[in-house]
């Protein structure tokens, strides 16, 4: 439209004589660029199965569920244009707007059903499919016990979806805002298998749309046209280069080539953070989220819990703190202080006495005189490599033990562990909504999606069943804290601090949204120009 334009002002210009300068030259207004970066290629942006950050801002910008964070920190409806919910909390009904996915079929009802249900589907392999547990009969067909017609989800006609949960879920539509609860476009979904790994294959109905992606080089979106709510987005184009090094990165901020570093999509070098926060361009904002390491419980020595313990006890949490970004809190469990589920933690910090008893008694449990060679895991990041290396020497000096460590690039260090392959292996989770139950369901099955250590406790796991049923917010908290309580003891997994996020942007950048749970979103973002 705006090319036919120009043609025809043209042509009068010439035909009647009259030169451009008369009235001033016309100038187009400049594209809008938000300049980003990633540290590594987004794994997938396959909503159903995307499980980490870089794959969840992709799929936040280009996709879109019933619900939305607004710009006032609240969930407001989004795909879905209103909903209304039964007296017992069960049965949601959401009415789906009119709008368009970005190669203009319209968005339905039955986008929603399928998404969900392929997501649940076993053959899927979506390790984030739980989360649509709280829907009835979810669970059973995910696990291969129940049916997909029996899934309570159902497109009444296209613009109706009714949902049946089963039990009453206060925070069920801030999850109808999680990547997992997207629609899809089942056309373009069933064309090809690699659908999600190319631009000119995906296919979305959020406020952005996929145009290039160079593979490990520049990943490009741009304004969605045909998204409902145009008129709300103001940039035009988001351009995420990918530049492992964090060092680079900040260089490239610091030269005008990036308008922002850092947290969500990066990391800020940990040697910068200091006078980057003395010169008061360093913005930290605490987030619901939790550095850990995994221990895999299948195999030895940490098929014993007291060993898992010994290691978790032995190390100086203050001291790390000095190796990574300002603004995090060391961790003595799991769920984190923005849930205020056990503010006093779970076991004493550098307890080395307490983790040399434990040592010895849990090698005597299981015959052995000296431990096995043990290797720590972690994906490649100056940061991660920077606390492995302090972790190490720490077990060394306090504990005489000798761990080697194993460097790998993302997807790789994903499947490993995925697959079991691995001792100990760095992890982080960042809460999907601030609820303890979004937390603590990780470890409640062996081979849950997000599990990865192959612990598993009966105790654990009914305690988590009967949180559901709990509508007491108190008598709820207590249970769960019980059940955080069982995970300490048993330490499948080795909690290190809590996260705060840390950027720099530039003045020119406002409008984007950093929920609680540390989660971008460029909807709303504009640059000064």
């Amino acid at each position: 439209m705006k090319k036919n334009v120009f043609i025809l002002m043209s042509s009068i210009l010439i035909l009647g004589g009259i030169a451009a300068g008369s009235f001033g030259p016309i100038m187009a207004a400049e594209p809008k660029v938000l300049r980003l970066n990633f540290t590594s290629d987004p794994p997938t942006v396959d909503p159903g199965i995307a499980e980490d950050s870089a794959s969840g801002t992709v799929t936040r910008a280009i996709f879109e569920g019933l619900t939305r964070l607004g710009k006032d920190g609240k969930i407001h409806a989004a795909a879905a244009e209103s909903y209304t919910v039964s007296t017992d909390g069960k049965i949601y009904t959401f009415k789906i707007r009119e709008s368009k996915w970005s190669n203009g079929d319209p968005v339905t009802a039955h986008d929603f059903e399928y998404a969900w249900k392929r997501a649940l589907e076993p053959k899927t392999a979506s390790n984030y499919a739980y989360q649509l547990y709280y829907l009835k009969g979810a669970e059973a067909f995910n696990k291969g016990t129940g049916k997909a017609e029996d899934v309570g989800v159902k497109a009444i006609d296209s613009k109706t979806l009714v949902v049946e949960l089963k039990n009453p879920t206060p925070f069920f539509t801030e999850l109808t805002a999680f990547h997992t609860y997207f629609p899809m476009n089942k056309k373009a979904v069933e064309a090809s298998v690699n659908w999600a790994f190319e631009a000119k294959t995906i296919v979305g109905n959020g406020p952005f749309r996929m145009d290039s992606w160079v593979h490990k080089s520049r990943l490009v979106l741009v304004k969605n046209v045909n998204y409902w709510d145009r008129g709300n987005v103001n940039i035009d184009k988001i351009s995420f280069s990918i530049v492992d090094d964090e060092n680079i990165m900040l260089n490239m901020f610091n030269n005008g080539e990036l308008d922002w570093a850092g947290a969500p999509t990066s990391d800020i070098p940990l040697d910068a953070g200091p006078a980057l926060l003395a010169s008061g361009k360093l913005i930290t904002k605490p987030i619901a989220g939790t550095y850990f390491y995994r221990f895999n419980t299948d195999k030895a020595p940490f098929n014993n819990s007291k060993i898992r313990k010994a290691f978790a006890y032995a190390i100086d949490r203050q001291m790390i703190m000095a190796k990574i970004p300002v603004g995090h809190l060391p961790a003595t469990g799991f769920v984190p202080p923005s849930m205020d589920l056990n503010q006093d933690g779970y076991f004493k910090d550098n307890d080395i006495e307490g983790a040399k008893k434990l040592l010895q008694d849990g090698m005597k449990e299981v015959g052995i005189t000296k431990l096995p060679p043990i290797t720590l895991s972690y994906n490649t990041s100056s940061g991660h490599s920077k606390i492995a290396e302090e972790i190490v020497a720490q077990w060394k000096s306090k504990l005489g033990v000798e761990v080697v460590l194993e460097d790998k690039q993302w997807k790789v260090y994903l499947e490993d562990v995925h697959q079991g392959k691995y001792q100990v292996a760095r992890a982080g989770w960042l809460g999907d909504f601030n609820d303890p139950i979004n937390f603590l369901e990780m470890f409640k099955d062996k081979d849950g999606g997000n599990n990865d250590t192959a612990w598993e406790n009966p105790k654990y796991k009914e305690l988590l069943n009967q949180s559901a049923l709990q509508q007491d917010p108190e008598k709820r908290k207590a249970i769960l804290a019980q059940a955080e309580r069982i995970l300490m003891e048993e330490m499948p997994i080795m909690p290190i601090y809590y996260y705060a996020q840390s950027w720099v942007q530039s003045d020119k950048v406002n409008g984007v949204i950093i929920d609680g749970l540390g989660m971008a979103d460029y909807k709303y973002a504009d640059i000064k120009q």
